[in-house]
């Protein structure tokens, strides 16, 4: 054992010892004081001894003191909590709880009515609330409040009452996803794209303004060009007290009985988001398959609303926000130029609301385009959705203009064991430019069930019919501004069936996805789109969880048809390696040999190999890594004697705030994220749902993979911290409002821990007990002769030695600090006397 380390544990071993046999001659003063019996403790000097911070439990030194607020078992920000001692005990030390402090421990209204306040009114006398106390831990930087639950409004372990939500701290945001492509056609022609999409923001208090963007630029063997466009202005806040949020600007209709179409104004409605878990709506999700390393867009009108870059294979995006409503168009370019379309309707369950809730949306403003063009009307809209009971709710609204007006009023049951069924009538009435009068009404019923006993789910299943001479509001835009494109046809919905079934086979490891679509027109040939996946997870032998699936899928639009299957198995080999087969028929026919491979916490790759439709070879190969900074993928796919293609794409963002700035990850541009602090100390590892970032030189680094309204938590990766560095608080969570800019700090300590000795002026030592502190964090405790064991030493830092509940000195360490190897000699510290 090295002589620090034994001196460590003597120093230490003495103190523990003596206190715990002290313990049996324990006296108690009326002021709860504990005298203890330093005869029994191995010190030379037992007349210098400070154990005053271990006399009166609980005792903090009066003062203000940076801490982490838990109330029961929740976390709140970081908040500067006082302490003060009583008029009637100056010995007595007492957190002072703030009113604002109060305000965001989520009590109920009426039990904080029942607070009675000291110290000017500035502090709550705990006392006035049966069961609450607050108690200081200086150790962990933090302030431990319990409530009895009676007092506490409605929480949960993932959702916190309005009152602890938090709005954020003043921030610029700037999120991309860019995707590069350089292809060589067998001709020797060369084509490089470049892409880009994202949001610009700024945050002040509640509110949030936003900026997306577009970029592309192609250039091939005849011509080249390049287009940026800001296609969306808007500015939103939460209105928590209406569980609402307002927002002025570009937007999308979003309504649930009519349609949707951009437009210039403002929106109020109600956020479901802002409920607890449980009650909250769905985001829509994309499936679909590729049949090689492919570009996956989904716009809205032709606003790109996601794009991203998927390997070979079937393919599943729910990184949709859920404020996502209507029909979306979903591209695939496959590197061989192939390209697929199609359409999902994102209409939600049936409309159905919480016994004695109201849903509103209220809307005003005037029609735009996609490039922010005007066009049409002021228009003004508004619908309501009442909760009428456990079963019933009611549910309607009105859209009006100069020439067109539309009503709508529908009616949803909750089926219980059966179901939820909901059903409404929409009344159109459109003036056209001819003179013409367009009079129809449109029919929708929808019903969502999930079979408990037979363990599977209709998702959605609806059917809705119009009448021919029904217009909806963007039909009516269209055919007003003629605003037709190429492939626009002046064509009429009639009729429209849609269904999703999820059905498990636990015991045999089966699950099965159906989804379908069939739309008519009263002037044009219909369209049908359906999807059919098969998986199964079995093991044989040695090898586990090898997997096996099936995906067939048929696509008909405007006449053209497109149709195929998917099949592929996959065998683990071992914990990071998999090798699959997958083969495809189709468009594009293949049989391919894949190795995939996990190298490490945040880099994958992929490799394919195999023989396309016509017997060509083809090679290709997909890397991602998730960096600190953004996270970045690397492919390319070689087919003989057709093409050879590269890409890259990255996706990422910067946060600016008055604390500072990072680079970082990014998952949905613009949203809500949290800011971590590190306090100066880099290279830390913090996580929060996903892969742990690195803070940066700076000590920041930015977390975005948080969800609004929900409980978020981040955390420091203990496990793979430095030998020289310490975190005195490894865990926060907070409570973000949608868009918000949070901001955490975590207490971290950063330097050498080494073994010294402190000396007075006057050669005499600290008395025993006494303690040392870096920035308020206690780092040493003095013990026999001033030896102690300290952590946190930097070059040329300081540090604070206090006894008799003071600050009493200050001790400097030297430029060049003892190695590892040195530390078994000890190093001498002069105190100076703080004046």
């Amino acid at each position: 054992m090295s002589l620090s380390l034994f001196r460590l544990n003597s120093l230490y071993a003495s103190i523990i010892l003596g206190l715990t046999l002290s313990i049996a001659r324990v006296e108690f003063s009326i002021a709860d004081d504990i005298q203890f019996n330093t005869d029994v403790l191995d010190v030379k000097d037992r007349n210098n001894i400070d154990l005053s911070h271990f006399a009166r439990a609980g005792y903090i030194m009066p003062g203000t003191y940076p801490m982490t607020i838990h109330i029961n078992r929740d976390s709140l920000p970081v908040a500067q909590v006082s302490f003060y001692s009583l008029d009637n005990d100056p010995k007595s030390s007492v957190a002072c709880l703030t009113p604002d402090m109060i305000k965001t421990l989520g009590m109920k209204e009426r039990s904080m009515d029942k607070i009675t306040w000291w110290h000017n009114g500035q502090c709550a006398a705990l006392e006035s609330i049966p069961g609450m106390t607050a108690t200081g831990d200086l150790g962990q930087s933090t302030l431990f409040i319990n409530v009895p639950q009676a007092y506490m409004e409605f929480s949960s372990d993932t959702w916190d009452p309005p009152s602890r939500w938090d709005n954020g701290v003043p921030g610029l945001l700037f999120d991309y996803n860019i995707n590069a492509d350089r292809s060589t056609a067998n001709g020797g022609d060369t084509t490089q794209e470049l892409n880009g999409t994202g949001t610009a923001g700024a945050n002040l208090g509640p509110w949030r303004a936003r900026a997306d963007w577009q970029y592309q630029h192609e250039d091939d063997s005849s011509e080249s060009g390049s287009a940026l466009k800001w296609t969306r202005y808007y500015l939103y806040r939460a209105l928590p007290s209406l569980q609402s949020n307002l927002t002025i600007g570009q937007n999308t209709m979003d309504s649930q009985v009519f349609d949707n179409f951009q437009f210039l104004g403002a929106n109020l409605a109600s956020d479901d988001s802002m409920l607890p878990p449980n009650t909250r709506g769905y985001a829509p999700e994309i499936i679909g398959i590729a049949n090689s390393n492919a570009k996956v867009t989904v716009s809205q009108q032709g606003r790109v609303l996601y794009e991203t870059q998927v390997p070979a294979g079937p393919f599943n995006i729910q990184e949709l926000s859920d404020s996502v409503s209507g029909k979306l168009d979903v591209k695939v370019e496959e590197q061989n130029g192939a390209v697929r379309t199609w359409q999902v309707d994102t209409a939600t369950i049936p409309y159905l609301t919480r016994p004695g809730s109201i849903r509103y949306s209220l809307t005003a403003g005037r029609p735009t385009d996609w490039d922010r063009n005007l066009e049409g009307p002021v228009f003004a809209s508004g619908e309501l959705s009442w909760g009428i009971n456990n079963g019933w709710s009611a549910y309607g609204g009105m859209l009006g203009s100069d020439g067109y007006q539309s009503l709508s009023l529908g009616v949803g049951r909750d089926l219980l064991v059966w179901g939820a069924l909901s059903f409404d009538i929409t009344q159109a009435n459109a003036s056209l430019d001819n003179g013409e009068q367009r009079n129809g009404r449109s029919y929708r019923l929808s019903y969502s069930k999930r079979f408990d006993d037979y363990d599977s789910q209709i998702t959605f299943a609806g059917y809705r019919f119009a009448e021919k001479n029904y217009m909806s509001m963007s039909q009516y835009l269209d055919t007003l501004n003629q605003n037709q494109s190429d492939d626009y046809e002046d064509g009429s919905d009639k009729e429209m069936y849609t269904i999703t079934v999820n059905k498990q086979f636990r015991d045999a490891g089966v699950s099965l996805n159906l989804s379908y679509n069939h739309q008519t027109y009263w002037d044009k040939n219909p369209n049908d789109n359906w999807n059919l996946s098969v998986a199964r997870y079995f093991d044989v032998g040695n090898w586990k969880d090898i997997s096996i699936s099936f995906n067939g899928y048929s696509n008909t639009s405007n006449d053209n048809k497109d149709k195929g299957m998917y099949l592929s198995l996959s065998v683990p080999l071992g914990q990071n390696n998999t090798l699959s087969y997958n083969g495809s028929s189709g468009s594009d026919s293949s049989q391919t040999l894949g190795w995939y491979s996990l190298l490490g916490r945040n880099d994958s790759v992929q490799l394919n190999a195999g023989v396309q439709q016509g017997a060509k070879s083809s090679i290709s190969g997909y890397y991602t890594h998730e960096g600190d900074i953004a996270k970045t993928t690397l492919s390319g796919s070689h087919q003989e004697g057709t093409y050879t293609s590269f890409d890259f794409s990255a996706s990422g963002g910067v946060t600016v705030t008055p604390y500072g700035a990072a680079l970082h990850r990014m998952v949905v541009p613009g949203g809500t994220r949290m800011m971590v602090d590190t306090g100066g100390v880099s290279g830390v590892p913090v996580s929060g749902n996903g892969s742990p970032v690195k803070s940066n030189i700076f000590g920041k680094a930015v977390i975005t993979d948080v969800n609004s309204y929900y409980r978020n938590t981040a955390e420091v990766n203990v496990a793979d911290l430095g030998d020289d560095v310490e975190a005195i608080t490894s865990v926060v969570e907070d409570t973000l409002t949608e868009g918000a800019i949070g901001y955490r700090k975590f207490e971290v300590i950063a330097g050498q821990k080494l073994m010294a000795v402190i000396k007075l002026p006057d050669g005499s030592s600290p008395p025993f007990g006494a303690t040392v502190t870096k920035d308020g964090h206690q780092t040493g405790l003095v013990g026999d002769n001033g030896e102690v064991w300290l952590s946190g030493v930097e070059p040329e830092g300081r540090m604070a030695v206090s006894w008799d509940d003071t600050e009493k000195c200050n001790i400097a360490f030297p430029a060049i600090l003892p190695t590892a190897a040195a530390n078994e000699a000890t190093l001498l510290l002069p105190c100076s006397v703080k004046n």
